[in-house]
């Protein structure tokens, strides 16, 4: 499947993510009153997180949200690296989320073990709402890497050999992260190349993010 791309630039960061808070307000909004339940996948990177912050500070049927990771690097649960644990200390543990609602990657246990685990997890939760991405100046994403061969058809892989410290991850697939009714890419900071190259549609992890949906790329750059 080809991308379908829509680029919305900002001229800040700061309304970037005051952008990214809306979207997420207003995809759980619908998604609650379609279903009941709101399903979101988070990214790490500094415009999600201000916008996690901005979310924290908002009104919002807390008790129908299900939280779940993109991705997650390898270290202890309690390291200051990890997204799960930045995005409880800037908005998840400031909000009224059932613990059991927020479903982190066991990335502590191992890259393989941690995706298996989660890999059920991901089964069990379907189609997503609404899924948040970053980019890397390499044109990753979560932590899918230029260059890393996994099996396509996988929901999570074991990441081994990230460019990027720790060497160890785990991530949703292209096929879990693209199985999704919304999905935003959130990109700031000094991206030029890797943007070029996505424009152009070359070989990148971003560009294997296929959403029936299409993508929208909220930047500041």
């Amino acid at each position: 499947m080809t991308q379908v791309v829509n680029w919305k630039p900002f001229d800040s960061i700061e309304l970037l993510a005051e952008a990214v808070c809306q979207r997420i307000l207003a995809a759980a909004d619908k998604a609650i009153a379609d279903k009941g339940v709101f399903k979101l996948v988070l990214a790490g990177g500094t415009a999600p997180v201000k916008a996690y912050q901005l979310l924290a500070t908002k009104q919002a049927d807390w008790s129908k949200w299900h939280i779940y990771h993109g991705d997650e690097r390898c270290l202890p649960v309690d390291n200051a690296e990890r997204n799960s644990l930045v995005a409880e200390q800037k908005w998840l543990n400031l909000v009224a989320i059932p613990k059991a609602q927020i479903y982190n990657i066991p990335a502590e246990l191992g890259a393989e073990v941690g995706a298996e685990k989660y890999a059920k997890v991901v089964a069990d939760a379907g189609t997503f709402d609404l899924v948040l991405l970053g980019m890397g100046e390499d044109g990753h994403t979560a932590s899918l890497f230029p260059g890393h061969v996994h099996n396509t058809n996988e929901l999570t892989h074991a990441v081994h050999n990230s460019p990027k410290p720790p060497s160890d991850r785990v991530s949703l697939s292209a096929k879990a992260l693209s199985n999704t009714k919304e999905l935003i890419f959130v990109v700031s900071g000094d991206k030029k190349e890797a943007l070029a190259a996505w424009k152009n549609q070359e070989d990148l992890p971003v560009t294997h993010i296929c959403p029936a949906c299409g993508v929208d790329v909220l930047l500041s750059v």
